[in-house]
């Protein structure tokens, strides 16, 4: 048996107003050339498929064409991602079942598996804590125990499936992975991180959610992204899982995805960066530069783009430090939850820190927020 493992392609998505749309439909193409070469028995795509619950109607007709490709060579199992809306994802479900692909966003039928070869396959999407709580009845409003009771289902159901290999498909923040920059944050609502041990007897357990490949252990891995999305991902190696279910265990070969243009974080002395000879690497990436001059120089980015027409982010951090911070806002708060941000902005107005009753307030409020998304 033989699986392609992919996630989180983010359809739609541009890379600092940079559209990433031609990127993404070169993907599909090396996707489906690998599919054909490799002679895969079944694609897995682990969610955040599309990069907003309601994603451009270009996205839509890509991942359309997508799916359309694939499913002349082979069976696609696909699940809703935290960013993906789960209704409008997995609309005509019941009708893609019989062309072999298989869209799974409902969490109620986590336990029925699609069959394909000697492998069951249970997709289980991305389960937000508060809606899955009480119809499940969990006790606690976490991530963990929402995808433990999750994985209760499945292995009751592959229980009742002798000589079947398991096959999990999940989209959660496993412990051992690491975040970059262009996750979407799931804390809010309970703790995110979930361990690896929940998917304890799994023959192979697919993840998405983070942009790196990551194993976390043989038979649980992440694929990561198919395109970088943040210069936090510049040491990223993009691409797949090509895996083998084979008697004696899993076999994994990483497949690398084409990359539209490499990209780079530099900083250094605006005279340095326009005349040094090592930076000529650089100049056709996309770059995210840091000016450390004293003082901030004039029309920096029209010079810089001169050389490097590619830069895309500025910064300036004057060496020995200095007060004056040229982040924008996004880049300041980029790596603080929605809590911690909304927690500033009550100390700010009210001279002094958010109360535990204000931080429950506020974190009622954003989960709030994301049911009405998730109900999209």
């Amino acid at each position: 048996m033989r699986i392609l493992h992919t996630s989180d392609w983010h359809l739609g998505r541009s890379f600092h107003r940079e559209d990433l749309l031609a990127a993404q439909a070169a993907f599909v193409d090396d996707l489906v050339a690998t599919v054909r070469e490799q002679r895969v028995d079944c694609v897995l795509v682990s969610g955040d498929v599309y990069d907003r619950a309601l994603p451009a109607v270009d996205a839509v007709r890509l991942c359309d064409e997508a799916l359309a490709r694939l499913a002349e060579l082979t069976r696609v199992v696909l699940i809703a991602g935290n960013h993906d809306s789960a209704r409008r994802l997995g609309f005509g479900s019941a009708l893609m079942d019989r062309s072999g692909v298989h869209v799974r966003t409902d969490f109620a039928r986590v336990g029925e598996p699609v069959v394909v070869g000697d492998a069951a396959i249970y997709g289980v999407p991305y389960l937000e804590p508060e809606l899955v709580r009480h119809p499940w009845e969990l006790e606690e409003r976490t991530h963990a125990a929402a995808l433990t009771e999750a994985m209760r289902r499945v292995r009751a159901d592959a229980a009742e499936r002798p000589g079947l290999r398991s096959v999990v498909l999940a989209h959660a923040f496993v412990t051992g992975g690491e975040s970059s920059e262009s996750e979407r944050d799931i804390s809010v609502g309970g703790s995110a991180q979930v361990s690896a041990s929940v998917f304890d007897g799994v023959d192979y357990a697919a993840l998405g959610h983070l942009h790196g490949r990551w194993a976390i252990t043989d038979r649980v891995r992440y694929s990561g992204s198919p395109l970088a999305y943040s210069f936090s991902e510049e040491h990223h190696v993009k691409g797949s899982w090509l895996v083998d279910l084979r008697e004696d265990g899993v076999a994994a070969e990483f497949v690398e995805a084409p990359v539209p243009r490499r990209i780079a974080r530099v900083r250094g002395r605006i005279d340095d960066l326009l005349a040094g000879s090592e930076f000529a690497k650089y100049e056709d990436r996309w770059l995210q530069i840091t000016l450390t001059d004293e003082r901030r120089p004039s029309a920096a980015m029209e010079r810089l783009r001169r050389r490097f027409p590619h830069a895309l982010v500025l910064g300036f951090e004057p060496e020995g430090g200095g007060s004056d911070d040229a982040r924008t806002w996004t880049e300041r708060v980029r790596e603080r939850s929605e809590s911690e941000i909304a927690g500033d902005f009550v100390a700010e107005v009210t001279d002094g820190p958010a109360t535990e009753a204000e931080r429950a307030l506020l974190d009622e409020a954003f989960e709030h927020c994301r049911r009405k998304e998730a109900l999209a």
